[in-house]
């Protein structure tokens, strides 16, 4: 079992970026597919990214070319790059972990970090 923690959140005003990372302890991460999810008042859950164990990439269509997300396996981490902020990135992001990448069902869920993107 690995439970997640994420980290990075804040206050950033439209067009700038945030980081967010992902750890565990007692586990390695790179053992596992890691997706970003969020969810925004009113609105559905929505899969941000995932990278799955062989290292492949997905990403909704509302960020393709805005954020990135990559391993850092000598820190046990996975990061979610967030450039060019938009207002409607406003959400609670969750860090994910489970065997493959999948839109839903995946099986171990970080807290969330809040992002707010506001001037």
């Amino acid at each position: 079992q690995v439970q997640p923690v994420e980290s990075g959140g804040g206050l950033v005003e439209p067009g700038g970026f945030l980081r967010l990372s992902c750890t565990t302890s007692g586990s390695r991460l790179d053992d596992y597919a890691i997706a970003w999810f969020r969810q925004a008042p009113g609105k559905e859950r929505e899969r941000v990214s995932c990278i799955s164990a062989s290292d492949d990439t997905y990403y909704a269509d509302s960020v393709k070319g805005r954020f990135t997300t990559s391993r850092d396996n000598a820190k046990n981490t996975v990061n979610l790059q967030m450039n060019s902020l938009k207002p409607e990135d406003t959400a609670v992001y969750y860090c994910v972990a489970d065997i493959w990448c999948a839109r839903s069902g995946m099986k171990y869920w970080g807290k969330g970090t809040l992002v707010t993107v506001s001037s």
